[in-house]
């Protein structure tokens, strides 16, 4: 009888990726730290997405939450990020002994014989998932490096309403409506509704609503067509409230709005949506 013929390395490499990062979270939820909320006011780092110093672009997706843990766990200064190669580049050098973090870079790629069936067959082309893992270092870990980098922007103060979150809500094209007294996103309709600013502690918080309904929002059939229909206690409902948590945490961070837990008391279902009793598609779902 045939053996089956072994994982693909990519796809291995993704799964044992996935594990660690899960546990990595699993234990700071279970330490009651939302690591996609940072203690910023007691944080070394300021304020802001990690950024890669070379390029110049901000990390985005599951990268923000391993870089922002890093900060955290080792107390470094700075959100500015390169690999050793890069540093080199710029002139500075990992210092000695220096320990890097792991990020991963996702995307696909068309075979060329692929490329030549769809031609032929007139069909779409299957395109592969593949993954990578870089080493990266924290500015604080280099040395020489160059003083013009800049640091992230400190935290803007609560009582604003922003021009710029504003601006980026406008440009969503999402329904608004302002009234009641509970924020919620509604699938049927499409359409978010807030409370007016009076009717908030802290002005501010009108944005942290709206982009935490914003992330349900985009969930929508027309869009990425996520599952909304989870009942309140369900499993799908907390993956959802999740990823409007997430959502709005990594919204706020880029404009410099200090995020918070919108829903704290659903740490324990956080919790359950990672634990070894969901599958393994489960946990990549509330992983990535």
């Amino acid at each position: 009888m045939p053996h089956p013929a072994p994982a693909h390395k990519s796809f291995a490499d993704r799964s044992s990726l996935y594990q660690e990062i899960t546990d990595k979270i699993i234990a700071e939820l279970e330490h009651g730290h939302v690591p996609w909320v940072q203690p910023w006011a007691g944080a070394a780092a300021p304020l802001g997405l990690p950024k890669n110093v070379a390029t110049g672009r901000a990390y985005s997706g599951i990268n923000i939450l391993i870089l922002w843990m890093a900060c955290t766990e080792r107390g470094f200064s700075s959100q500015n990020w390169l690999t050793f190669r890069q540093a080199l580049k710029i002139r500075a050098h990992v210092s000695k002994g220096e320990k890097g973090t792991t990020v991963v870079y996702a995307d696909r790629f068309i075979p060329y014989r692929e490329r030549e069936r769809a031609i032929e067959t007139g069909d779409e082309p299957d395109a592969i998932p593949f993954l990578k893992r870089f080493t990266v270092f924290n500015a604080d870990q280099c040395e020489d490096v160059p003083a013009e980098i800049a640091r992230p922007a400190e935290p803007l103060a609560d009582n604003l309403i922003l021009p710029q979150a504003e601006a980026l809500i406008r440009a969503t094209g999402a329904d608004i409506r302002i009234g009641g007294n509970r924020a919620f996103y509604d699938p049927s309709a499409d359409y978010i509704q807030v409370p007016p600013p009076s009717a908030f502690f802290e002005p501010i918080n009108v944005h942290r609503s709206i982009f935490h309904e914003l992330g349900h929002w985009t969930g929508a059939k027309h869009r990425l067509k996520r599952d909304l229909s989870g009942a309140f206690g369900s499993s799908s409902y907390s993956r959802e409230e999740l990823t409007a948590e997430i959502t709005g945490a990594f919204v706020c961070a880029a404009l410099s709005i200090v995020p918070t837990v919108r829903h704290a008391d659903y740490l324990a279902s956080w919790l359950e949506l990672c634990s070894p009793r969901h599958n393994s598609s489960n946990r990549e779902v509330s992983v990535m």
